[in-house]
């Protein structure tokens, strides 16, 4: 029996078994094994070759009732390093220390594998194996822990900026007002690179795409700018080739409303954007609102923005309603050109009625745009009673 394969059967079956029974078992697929078998089967078990080999003599007894005598878990003798105060005190110590992040803890910058923590009880004159570090870090109650992705940075104020969204959302649709939410997914690489997800294929013949996915100084990119039409569920993409700056991003919106917003909305006057708080379309950035106003003006559309409190990007609908669709879609497909990107994009939809339209933007948009004081007081800018920074209105000048 290969390595592997005896040792998901033991993996298997140990769980549902007392110590004794364990013993036991273990000792049996030891004892099939041969010459060696003690060897293997404490490599893949953890099991020492003394409880091994106590196993074997449990296997001769002949004495049923004593067979029956089962130890109560966690019973039997610890080890010396277990009912060691000073071993336990300083394993307890180096751990927490670096837990707290204090910055003279040896373990501050490294891992806190079981071999570091013995190296450095070891340089503290205490020796200790790593199978003993790991006993007694779980009799202490340790054990092994991803990163809880918990934590918001999240405003006092969110959840009541959720509900003024929302209400402000429900009146727009009431009266067959345009809302969309916006947002830039995340710039992808041009090229026969690796896109994540799986698709179906022959056995033996997977996709070949190149080893390494990072970006060179000529590399061809896309950026996904995502319009979501949130009353008539639909998805519009302006897939950019140059930066995500805020003239791309209300630039994006203006070619959703040339393509395909006036059409659905002929008599509308009024547009609300939903949209994340930081970014190209983000609340502080100045140039994100003069471009909003250049496009009220042209467009003769007062617009309404409300923006989504920082951390709470993943509330914004286009994530859930858009963005997921296109990733799923286009899974596993490396996005050679920017047709195949805009092709896969405008190929998505869904159950529900999702239907995507996309098209390339080869425009150039400068980085580091400045915007003076006195291009802001072109801005016709009208802040809502209820955090003005957040909710506003860009009136058009123009009639």
């Amino acid at each position: 029996m290969k390595d592997d394969a005896l040792k998901e059967k033991l993996t298997k079956v140990l769980p549902y078994l007392n110590e004794k029974q364990q013993r036991i078992f273990a000792a049996t697929e030891a004892m099939s094994l041969g010459y060696g078998g003690i060897s293997k089967v404490s490599r893949l078990t953890g099991f020492s070759r003394t409880t091994l080999h106590k196993g074997i003599q449990d296997l001769e007894i002949q004495d049923y009732e004593l067979l029956e005598k089962v130890r109560l878990p966690g019973g039997g003798r610890k080890s010396t390093h277990l009912r060691n105060k000073r071993v336990r005190k300083a394993i307890d110590d180096l751990v927490e220390d670096s837990t707290r992040g204090d910055p003279m803890c040896p373990l501050k910058w490294t891992s806190k594998s079981i071999r570091h923590i013995a190296e450095v009880l070891s340089k503290r004159g205490i020796k200790v194996s790593r199978e003993s570090v790991r006993a007694i870090l779980k009799d202490l109650g340790y054990s092994l822990r991803a990163n809880d992705k918990s934590l918001e940075d999240s405003h006092p104020d969110r959840d009541d900026q959720f509900r003024y969204i929302s209400k402000k959302v429900k009146s727009f649709l009431k009266r067959g007002l345009p809302v969309i939410s916006v947002d830039t997914k995340k710039k992808e690489l041009i090229g026969n690179f690796a896109n994540k997800g799986k698709e179906w294929r022959q056995k033996d013949n997977p996709r070949k795409v190149k080893g390494h996915d990072f970006h060179e100084a000529d590399q061809e990119v896309g950026i996904p700018y995502g319009i979501y039409d949130q009353g008539k569920n639909l998805g519009w993409v302006n897939v950019g080739c140059d930066h995500d700056t805020a003239t791309f991003a209300v630039q994006s919106i203006q070619r959703w409303w040339n393509y395909m917003g006036k059409k659905l909305y002929p008599d509308a006057k009024e547009l609300l954007i939903c949209a994340d708080s930081g970014g190209s379309n983000g609340y502080r950035v100045r140039l994100w609102k003069l471009k909003l106003q250049e496009l009220a003006d042209k467009r003769g559309l007062h617009i309404s923005v409300c923006h989504f409190p920082r951390g709470t990007s993943k509330w914004n609908k286009i994530e859930h309603r858009l963005f997921s669709h296109i990733s799923m879609n286009w899974k596993g497909q490396p996005l050679t050109s920017h047709d195949v990107m805009v092709n896969l994009i405008g190929s998505t939809k869904t159950k529900t009625g999702l239907k995507v339209k996309a098209k390339i933007d080869k425009r150039k948009y400068p980085i580091g745009v400045k915007v003076t004081d006195g291009d802001m007081r072109k801005v016709n800018l009208k802040k809502d009673t209820f955090h003005g920074e957040w909710n506003y209105k860009i009136l058009r000048t123009i009639s």
